[in-house]
C-alpha cells in the first residue's frame, strides 16, 4: 500500500504503520529506506487499460450462468469449463476459458441505475451521477495524477469514448484515436500526421506562432480552465507530431506477426492490440470501447454470431500479450458495462432488458492474483448472495492498484472539496 500524504506528508494508518514498525526498533527513516527499497507495497501498477462494454451485457449468458435456473432464467447457452478448476463460463468464451487463471471474475455486483447514460456514468467514474457535479472518469484521474510521459498523450481513447474530464477540465480529457486499425496497415490518427505537403518545418514555424501570439494574449488565460486545457493539447499535439516515437506506438503494423495474430482483425481486436502498444510505449491510460451490448432483441444470436466472438478472441489476446510482453503485472485491466440484463427473459422480444441489480466485473493486472471468481449471485442470478460490491468498491480497488488513493480530496473552482470516490471501499481480496 502506499504512503497516503496529508498536510504533514503522512495519513494516519501510515503513521499507526510507522508506529508499529517503531514497536520493533525501526525509525520513520527506517521505514521510508524500506519503502524505497520495496520492502513496503509500492504502486502496483504504472499503466492501465479500461474496456468499456456499453449497453450492459448480459451476466447470465456470459460470466454467470445459472444452468439449474427454471427455464424462463437459464436461457440458450451451455456452460463450460475453464483452466480455473471449478469456474465455468458461456461456451462462446473458448479464449477466455482458457485464459481465466489471468484475470478476477467478480460477480453479484450490483447498484440501481438502469438508464445507460447514468449506469454509464456511474461504472466510468466510480459515483453515483450527482446533477450538481461531473465527475472525472478513471484516465482523467490517471492523467493527472500518474507521471506525464514524453512525446506521448497521458490518457487514449479507441476509437473514442463518452468519458469526461468532468470538473478537472479539458486539460484532463482523452485523446479520441477517431478509428480503429486494420490489420496489416499503418494506424494514423487525425491530427498526428504530417499529411502531403506539411513538414516538420513547417510545424515548428506555426507552433513558435502560436507561442508569439500566447505571450501576447496572455493577460486574458489566466485562470480560464477552458484555455488552459487548450494550451496543453496544442502543446502535445505539436510533440507528438514532431516525435518518431509517438507516430511508430500508434503504428499496429509494427508488431510482429505471430504477436499479432491471436488478436484477430475484428475492430476491438485491433484496438486491443494497439491498447497494449501503447502501455508498452508509456502511455498511463487507455480506453478501449466495444458497444453493442443492449439486447432487448434476438439476445442469443446477437450474442452468437455479433458480440462475443470479437469480444472473447480480443480480451484473451490483451491478457496474453501483456504477459508476454512482461507488462500484465504493472497494468491495471477493467472490464465492465453499465449493468447486467434482467434474469427472467423477456419471451415478447427474445431477450433481456436492463438489469443493475446484478451484474458482473474482470479485473487484472496491476497487483491482481488472477484465477479466482469473488462474490456470487443468487441461484437465479437476481441479486448478490450476500453483500456483493459496488461500483465505488471496484473502482476505489482500481485507483488502489494505481496508487491512487481514492480518499483524496480535489478541489473545485469555488473551493468545493470533492472526494476521487465518494464511498468506495479497496477490496483487499483482489490483492490477497
Amino acid at each position: 500500500m502506499p504512503i497516503h500524504k496529508t498536510c504533514d506528508g503522512m495519513r494516519r494508518r501510515d503513521l499507526l504503520k510507522v508506529g508499529a514498525l517503531g514497536g520493533a526498533a525501526l525509525s520513520l527513516p527506517g521505514y521510508l529506506r524500506l519503502l524505497h527499497g520495496g520492502a513496503v507495497d509500492k504502486p502496483l501498477a504504472k499503466a492501465a487499460i479500461f474496456i468499456n462494454l456499453p449497453g450492459g451485457p448480459s451476466h447470465l449468458d456470459t460470466f454467470d450462468m445459472k444452468p439449474d435456473s427454471p427455464e424462463e432464467y437459464r436461457g440458450e447457452f451451455s456452460p463450460v469449463e475453464t483452466n480455473v478448476p471449478g469456474l465455468s463460463i458461456s461456451e462462446h468464451l473458448p479464449h477466455l476459458a482458457k485464459t481465466a487463471d489471468k484475470f478476477v471474475l467478480l460477480r453479484g455486483v450490483s447498484h440501481t441505475l438502469a438508464a445507460h447514460r447514468l449506469g454509464q456514468e456511474y461504472v466510468n467514474t466510480g459515483n453515483r451521477p450527482l446533477p450538481s457535479l461531473e465527475y472525472p472518469s478513471y484516465g482523467s484521474v490517471a492523467s493527472k495524477e500518474l507521471p506525464k510521459p514524453e512525446q506521448l498523450p497521458s490518457y487514449v481513447a479507441i476509437p473514442k469514448t463518452a468519458q469526461k474530464a468532468g470538473f478537472l477540465g479539458v486539460k484532463y480529457a482523452p485523446l479520441q484515436t477517431g478509428g480503429t486499425p486494420v490489420a496489416g496497415k499503418p494506424f494514423s490518427v487525425r491530427g498526428l500526421d504530417l499529411g502531403k505537403s506539411l513538414t516538420i518545418k513547417e510545424v515548428d514555424r506555426r507552433d513558435n506562432l502560436l507561442r508569439d501570439l500566447d505571450s501576447t494574449f496572455q493577460g486574458f488565460e489566466q485562470n480560464n480552465q477552458l484555455l488552459d486545457g487548450l494550451d496543453r493539447f496544442g502543446q502535445q499535439a505539436h510533440d507528438m507530431i514532431t516525435s518518431k516515437r509517438a507516430r511508430q506506438a500508434f503504428d499496429v503494423s509494427r508488431e510482429e506477426a505471430s504477436f499479432a495474430a491471436p488478436f484477430g482483425e475484428t475492430p476491438f481486436g485491433l484496438s486491443c492490440l494497439l491498447s497494449t502498444r501503447l502501455v508498452e510505449a508509456g502511455v498511463p491510460f487507455v480506453t478501449v470501447t466495444h458497444g453493442g451490448w443492449d439486447t432487448h432483441r434476438d439476445n442469443w444470436n446477437r450474442l452468437k454470431n455479433k458480440q462475443l466472438p470479437p469480444f472473447d478472441e480480443g480480451l484473451a489476446a490483451l491478457l496474453n500479450g501483456l504477459d508476454q510482453k512482461g507488462l500484465l503485472e504493472s497494468t491495471a485491466v477493467f472490464v465492465t458495462g453499465e449493468f447486467g440484463r434482467t434474469p427472467k427473459i423477456n419471451n415478447k422480444r427474445g431477450g433481456r432488458d436492463h438489469y443493475p441489480r446484478c451484474m458482473f466485473m474482470i479485473l487484472a493486472g496491476g497487483g491482481i492474483a488472477g484465477g479466482r471468481v469473488l462474490g456470487a449471485s443468487d441461484e437465479k442470478g437476481e441479486g448478490p448472495d450476500g453483500d456483493g460490491f459496488t461500483p465505488d468498491d471496484v473502482a476505489a480497488s482500481y485507483y488502489h492498484s494505481l496508487g491512487i488513493d481514492h480518499t483524496k480530496e480535489y478541489h473545485s473552482d469555488t473551493g468545493r472539496p470533492i472526494t476521487i470516490v465518494r464511498n468506495g471501499t479497496v477490496i483487499d481480496e483482489l490483492f490477497g
